[in-house]
Formats: C-alpha cells, sequence, structure tokens
C-alpha cells in the first residue's frame, strides 16, 4: 500500500512545464502547473459568451452579470477566459469587463484537451491584457472588485469565508447545501 502511495505521489509531485503550442510565440506566461498547459498569446475581440452562443445581448456585455470570453482572430474560435492571473479561484470576467467589445492581446495559459468530442475544450487563463498597442495590466482586478462591493465583509480568512452571498447560502441551506441540521450531524460524525 505504501509503495503505491509514493508512487502516486512521484507522479503527482511531477511540476508540468508550458508546453510550447500554436500560440506560444512571445508570450510571458507563467506556468501554473496545469495539465496539458500551453503558453498562449494572441488578439481577440472580448465578447459576452450568451451573446455569442444563443444571440442574447445585452448592452455592455450584461455590464458586470455574463460570462465572456475571446473571440480570436486568428481562426474566429470562441475561447473561455475560465481563470485569471490569481491564486484564488475566480474566473476572469472581471478583468475582461472593461474591454467589451474591443480588440485586445491577451496572454496566459490554454490548458485542457484536443478533442472537444472527447469532452476536453481547451480553457482560458488570463494572465496579462492589453488593448491592442497599448500597455499590459495583470489580470488581477477580482478581489479588489469584491473588496469595493463588499466593504462590510471584515475578518480574518479567504473572501469566500466572509462573502455575504455565500454566508446567507450557508445560513439557509448549511454547508452541505441539506440543511443546518444535517450539517450538525455530519460534523458531530465525521469530526
Amino acid at each position: 500500500m505504501f509503495k503505491r502511495v509514493a508512487m502516486i505521489a512521484a507522479l503527482v509531485a511531477v511540476p508540468a512545464t508550458a508546453e510550447e503550442g500554436a500560440f506560444a510565440e512571445g508570450s510571458k506566461a507563467k506556468s501554473w502547473n496545469l495539465t496539458a498547459q500551453e503558453k498562449a498569446l494572441f488578439t481577440a475581440k472580448v465578447v459576452d459568451v450568451l451573446c455569442e452562443l444563443a444571440g442574447d445581448c445585452p448592452p455592455d456585455c450584461g455590464g458586470g452579470t455574463r460570462q465572456l470570453g475571446l473571440l480570436r482572430d486568428v481562426d474566429n474560435a470562441l475561447v473561455f477566459a475560465a481563470k485569471n492571473g490569481q491564486a484564488v479561484f475566480t474566473g476572469a470576467a472581471t478583468d475582461l469587463q472593461p474591454y467589451c467589445g474591443k480588440a485586445v492581446e491577451v496572454d496566459g495559459l490554454l490548458t485542457g484537451g484536443d478533442e472537444i468530442s472527447a469532452g476536453a475544450a481547451k480553457i482560458f487563463q488570463v494572465q496579462r491584457i492589453r488593448e491592442v498597442g497599448g500597455e499590459w495590466s495583470k489580470a488581477n482586478r477580482w478581489t479588489k472588485e469584491w473588496r469595493r462591493a463588499n466593504p462590510d465583509a471584515k475578518g480574518k480568512g479567504p473572501w469566500f469565508r466572509r462573502d455575504p452571498r455565500i454566508v446567507r447560502e450557508i445560513e439557509k441551506d448549511g454547508y452541505l447545501g441539506l440543511g443546518p441540521d444535517e450539517d450538525k450531524v455530519f460534523i458531530k460524525d465525521w469530526y
């Protein structure tokens, strides 16, 4: 048993390197040790994903309420920008919103499989962004914007422990989503 665990730990510990894919030239993206990651620097138009896919197109890409993506210039591919450059698990919409409808250059990591039919479409982790020809900005606006929107969320710990929306859901449905009474049983039995 120990030998098998040691082998698995050794495989997991092997750092991934950012591969040199089709869009790697000129990229300064930093590796995040993601599966099948590739450095990627490309030009695209920032778009509302739902607008592109279903024709539901509110003004200003939904004003911060919609998932945003990148319509890549070179091949007209819709690239899902699923993550920004912060270590916290946040999306990229906050960083893309100021560029709604504009041509931008983005630098980051593409990750995922090559076969869309196998359910492994590539997604993008934006690390830097700029209007074409402009100055680069780090894609790290999410926590600053969250703090601005939640000035009363004081205390220690990660943002999600203090986010009023999350706190309300936990108070209503418990940590497991089954209600506070089920949480008490779970915590008592497991901890």
